[in-house]
């Protein structure tokens, strides 16, 4: 029989009144070693992806996170309770690293966007380029435009982490130069620092107007997890 895996936890005690999971079914604890698993039994070979099943391994995972602090599994990971077992088992000491690291912590997400500008300035009429002259400063316009756009959005990087580096115990960022969605940065933050850092993003926004922020949150550390469950390859099942 094959389960569904949703998340692992430490504190087995703390947890009842788990919602239904995918498809409907029942939510049990599943004893491993020292740690506990939520999962489904699961008659299928694959899991559909649809917004529905998101949704409900979402909100497993989210029940337990006002008891405990859980590492969730990838949307979507089918295991037998051997292969469980065995993954744990072996991963045992990473895992008990993981959690020292999470412990009393959320996930808070934070997205900056920024407005890129056009570069209209070619010397040609723009469609053609007429010489191979207009053509090579053509090409070192872009390349200097990306350096620009790629030093600027390293530096909104470092100045997001210098505004909040005292608040969180790890962060996961990443810089995409050549986008509006310039920074995306998930930020592993104590229960008791939500209010303190939710105050210093609100000043973040204002002290720049020019940028965008789009602010989620508290979340299971799902960024911080490190699961790495990768089944397929190591017992050639998804």
């Amino acid at each position: 029989m094959k389960l569904y895996a949703y998340c692992l936890v430490e504190d087995v005690d703390a947890l009842d009144a788990i919602p239904l999971g995918i498809s409907g079914a029942a939510v049990r604890l599943l004893q491993v070693d020292e740690f506990a698993v939520l999962v489904s039994n699961f008659d299928s070979d694959t899991v559909a992806v649809t917004r529905e099943n998101a949704l409900d391994h979402a909100a497993v995972v989210r029940s337990v996170l006002d008891r405990t602090t859980p590492l969730p599994f990838r949307f979507g990971t089918l295991v037998t309770e051997q292969q469980l077992s065995i993954y744990i088992s072996a991963r045992r000491p990473a895992l008990q690293s993981r959690f020292e690291l999470v412990r009393g912590c959320v996930e808070m997400s934070v997205k900056v966007i920024r407005e890129l500008s056009s570069d209209n300035s070619m010397t040609e009429s723009q469609g053609e380029i007429t010489s191979g002259t207009t053509f090579l400063e053509e090409k070192r316009r872009e390349i200097r435009g990306g350096e620009q756009r790629a030093a600027e959005a390293n530096d909104i990087s470092t100045w997001l982490h210098e505004q909040v580096e005292n608040l969180t115990r790890d962060e996961q960022v990443t810089v995409r130069p050549s986008d509006k969605l310039v920074v995306a940065a998930a930020h592993l933050v104590a229960r008791d620092k939500i209010p303190q850092y939710k105050e210093t993003m609100a000043a973040a926004r204002e002290i720049r107007p020019e940028l965008h922020f789009l602010f989620s949150g508290p979340w299971p550390p799902y960024s911080f997890a490190n699961m790495e469950l990768e089944f397929k390859s190591q017992f050639g099942v998804s």
